[in-house]
């Protein structure tokens, strides 16, 4: 059964983490991992003209893009966040818009060379709603690429999860996990003409790797 997404309860969360999150000194940059400096760069979506960024957070990855002459547009669940993206960034031709990513998905016209998702918006969202929209927004041989914690051994699909810690009020979303051969499998029924996924080892053995999914229109 697919999750409930209270989406009003969920931009409240988000809009907690954004007072947290953000950092008025933070500098563009762009990694697919929790750990900076390590894995690979935003050569995985293949030199777009154009993109979007689901999720986008605090703006870095976007700003990154689009002071390399990228066309850069975000969205983001939380208004917090995206006000101040937007006035941080917004020098560097980025733009940031708050929405809720299947709803802009759905009403966007634009096509984009790339999609992605870094620790954002394709990790809290039902993969078998969101792959199909994302592939409509895809030019051809557009890349879509998305980065998360890997699956716990046994933990598949939805997972319910706490912000803020698990006393006061109760502030919930749900992420999904999969093994990397479900991800590819979700990705190709989705229309993808390829899908790779796999698990980046973490630059301490033993630490958490890192979810990485590669996947390109036909």
């Amino acid at each position: 059964m697919p999750a409930h997404h209270d989406i009003s309860a969920e931009t409240e969360l988000w809009d907690t983490y954004a007072a947290s999150a953000f950092k008025e000194d933070a500098e563009p940059a762009f990694c697919w991992t929790q750990y900076a400096g390590h894995g690979p760069g935003p050569e995985v979506l293949g030199g777009p003209r154009s993109v979007l960024e689901l999720g986008c957070g605090t703006g870095r990855a976007l700003a990154y893009l689009a002071r390399q002459g990228v066309v850069a547009r975000g969205v983001d669940l939380s208004p917090v966040m995206v006000k101040r993206t937007t006035a941080k960034w917004a020098a560097t031709g980025a733009e940031f818009v708050c929405a809720e990513a299947l709803e802009h998905l759905g009403e966007d016209v634009e096509t984009y060379d790339a999609v992605y998702s870094i620790f954002g918006a394709a990790w809290f969202t039902d993969p078998g709603r969101l792959f199909p929209l994302v592939r409509q927004r895809l030019s051809p041989g557009g890349v879509f690429a998305f980065s998360q914690p890997p699956a716990i051994p046994g933990a598949y699909g939805p997972q319910g999860m706490y912000k803020g810690g698990f006393a006061g009020k109760a502030m919930f979303t749900y992420r999904y996990s999969y093994r990397p051969a479900v991800w590819e499998r979700l990705l190709t029924r989705a229309g993808f003409a390829t899908a790779e996924a796999q698990v980046l080892d973490a630059p301490l053995p033993g630490h958490i790797g890192t979810l990485l999914v590669r996947a390109v229109a036909p």
